[in-house]
């Protein structure tokens, strides 16, 4: 696809967080009429909104109402903005085109794209995948639902460079042109319901991220996965799979304590499960995703093992944060889901576990989660708006041991610290999001690791 000219073009952002200042400043530079709009009052004689005035952008902010929409020709709402709001439905009845801020990556880059998506898992593996990609020599670049907006980082890049995108299915929802070189579903667990009601509705965002795909283009599937594997019979790209329990005929998988790819008529060995700084049944999964990925691309395998063996993982996913008295203190506040912290207990496969746990309550079942809690868990302390639910299900499955502490994770660290003796660990894994007690996940783990650190 060749880069596009936006000129003539009024195209209103909504939402003026990092992905929708991101889509403004490029869709100005490719000559559009660019409006930011955001519901929140801010004070535009500060930066960064002295910046985007400078550069031509019209803000407004402190409403959002329907003549935003006079005369656009295309809406690009930030990802965490839903199509039944009523600038959305405004937009829809108009006809105007909507777009996320990928569609606008893809429209003003020539680079390959290298797509990641999942409910749980993608920040590692995309993490693991630019790195691998940077040390090929190759100009690789890295972002969408991890750092900055994808649109800014992927504009006017050549054919030669790559970007390397980590995609939400609020993020796919709205996008048409994508056209992944390789890109990977590696799970699909419910999450994210309540914008998209049903799972058939998440797995269809989920599934966009192979749209356009062409034979000489990968699709790789979670062969373990009940919902992603039977994907492969509906796309158009060459399929591959990962697995961690099977062989597959063509992907990637793990045996005898080995990581293997098996592709273009050759099986090579990447490297021991026991070479890899990663622990976990899922991060073996992502290993395996991120060095097929990559491998399919023309990686060199010597790079792929070398990066495998050298990677320490992502912050506030499974983080090791300090040993106290014999006690080791994990940081897993990227577990905002029951999924992603179920992982994470089975990640401890001798138990003996103080779980710090809730948040903001996404209402999914917890039955599964709490059966795990009652094989792993000594100690279940409870925080935030969660708390009752949690504490109810619990109880249910047989938990007997249950703290709540309100909304502090001061108290619940604390606590952790006077209960905990070895071989115990503790480990911060909420199976909710931060948005009770704190802006985002991360500010929720640095909390966390600074009350550690004070211990």
């Amino acid at each position: 696809m060749s880069i596009s000219d936006f000129t003539g073009k009024r195209i209103v952002v909504l939402g003026a967080g990092i992905s929708g200042r991101a889509a403004a400043a490029v869709l100005k530079r490719h000559g559009a009429t660019v409006v930011l709009n955001d519901n929140k009052d801010r004070d535009i004689s500060a930066e960064p909104w002295i910046s985007l005035q400078n550069q031509g952008i019209d803000l407004v902010f402190g409403h959002q109402d329907n003549k935003i929409l006079d005369g656009a020709h295309i809406v690009v709402p930030s990802p965490a903005i839903s199509s039944e709001i009523p600038v959305m439905q405004e937009a829809a009845r108009r006809g105007i085109s909507v777009w996320s801020e990928v569609e606008v990556a893809c429209r003003v880059t020539n680079a390959d794209i290298i797509g990641i998506t999942g409910t749980n898992g993608k920040t590692t593996t995309t993490t693991l995948v630019g790195e691998i990609m940077k040390e090929t020599g190759r100009q690789t670049v890295v972002g969408g639902n991890i750092g900055l907006g994808l649109s800014e980082e992927a504009a006017d890049l050549p054919r030669t460079a790559v970007v390397v995108a980590e995609l939400s299915s609020f993020q796919l929802e709205f996008t048409s042109s994508l056209k992944a070189k390789a890109a990977v579903i590696l799970n699909i667990t419910p999450d994210h319901l309540d914008r998209h009601h049903t799972m058939e509705a998440y797995c269809a965002a989920k599934k966009r991220i192979f749209l356009n795909q062409e034979d000489t283009d990968y699709a790789v599937l979670n062969f373990d996965d009940p919902l992603v594997r039977p994907m492969g019979r509906e796309l158009t790209g060459t399929v591959l799979y990962i697995s961690v329990h099977e062989e597959v005929p063509a992907g990637a998988f793990a045996k005898d304590g080995n990581l293997y790819i098996r592709l273009h008529g050759e099986e090579l060995c990447l490297c021991a499960e026991k070479d890899l700084h990663l622990f976990g049944k899922h991060n073996i999964q992502n290993c395996l995703a991120a060095a097929l990925l990559t491998y399919a691309v023309g990686a060199p395998v010597e790079t792929i093992r070398k990066v495998l063996k050298e990677f320490r993982g992502v912050e506030h996913r499974l983080e090791w944060v300090r040993d106290v008295k014999g006690v080791a203190y994990y940081n897993d506040s990227k577990g905002t889901n029951t999924d992603a912290s179920e992982r994470a207990l089975e990640a401890f496969t001798d138990g003996h576990l103080i779980l710090i746990a809730g948040g903001h309550d996404k209402m999914t079942s917890l039955d599964g989660f709490m059966k795990l809690v009652k094989e792993k868990v000594d100690t279940l302390i409870l925080l935030g708006e969660a708390a009752e639910r949690f504490e109810t299900e619990a109880r249910k499955a047989g938990v007997e041991d249950i703290r709540r502490v309100g909304f502090s994770m001061e108290e619940a660290v604390k606590l952790a610290h006077e209960i905990a003796a070895p071989p115990q660990t503790v480990l911060l894994s909420p199976a909710c999001s931060s948005y009770d007690m704190y802006n985002h996940f991360e500010e929720r783990g640095d909390d966390f690791k600074h009350i550690v650190a004070s211990l």
